[in-house]
């Protein structure tokens, strides 16, 4: 795995070819149309389950969505676009995850008791997806910054989906909100620590690519 600690170990990333970044569309437009369908459905299930970690679980598909869509739009485009679209992305990453931990805080102080039966059947179908979407971009995982965040946001997704299912066992077993709660504070935390791996990397390789444009 390529030093990510200071910018003389970040990785000389060559442009892809005509075919890579046809491979790389296809897959980002695939994702893309996954996630907005299981937001739309995620978001509606958490609202009526009263689930906070379906709430977040929706709110990475939305992200993700808008992942996807900037990645589309930067493809083609020269390194430096691409690694400034990827700190864009890791910014609004951090502002979904604090959104996160902030609604889930309200659902504790609420003592919200989330719906087992929904979360499970939701989360279900949802890790079936996005386990699907990342396997399909784990090509890409060493690419661009870009790229790299596109893995990073897929990989996140199928981890929380999975703690989804978690959480659903637990407020079943428990009969408490509890679990769901602590659930949804994980995901914030791996949103959080994601959106900031990627805009380290996306800063030093806007860095890096600055100064050869200057030199």
């Amino acid at each position: 795995m390529p030093c990510c600690h200071d910018s003389c170990c970040l990785p000389v990333v060559a442009s892809p070819t005509k075919e890579e970044s046809a491979r790389w569309r296809r897959a980002l437009w695939i994702a893309l149309i996954v996630n907005a369908g299981f937001f739309l459905a995620e978001i509606i299930a958490g609202v009526m389950a009263g689930s906070a970690s379906l709430q977040a679980d929706a709110l990475d598909f939305f992200g993700d969505t808008a992942n996807y869509a900037i990645s589309l739009a930067v493809t083609g485009m020269a390194l430096i676009w691409r690694s400034r679209a990827a700190l864009l992305k890791g910014m609004t990453m951090l502002v979904f995850a604090l959104w996160v931990l902030g609604n889930t805080l309200w659902h504790a102080w609420s003592a919200t008791l989330p719906h087992a039966g929904t979360m499970g059947l939701i989360g279900g179908l949802a890790l079936f997806a996005n386990g699907g979407v990342a396997l399909m971009l784990y090509r890409f995982r060493s690419g661009d910054a870009n790229m790299r965040s596109v893995w990073i946001c897929s990989r996140n997704d199928a981890i929380g989906n999975l703690a989804v299912l978690l959480a659903a066992l637990g407020v079943f077993g428990t009969g408490t909100g509890w679990p769901d709660i602590i659930v949804a504070c994980v995901m914030g935390g791996l949103g959080l620590w994601g959106g900031l791996q990627i805009v380290r990397h996306s800063m030093k390789e806007v860095g890096r690519t600055t100064a050869e444009v200057i030199v």
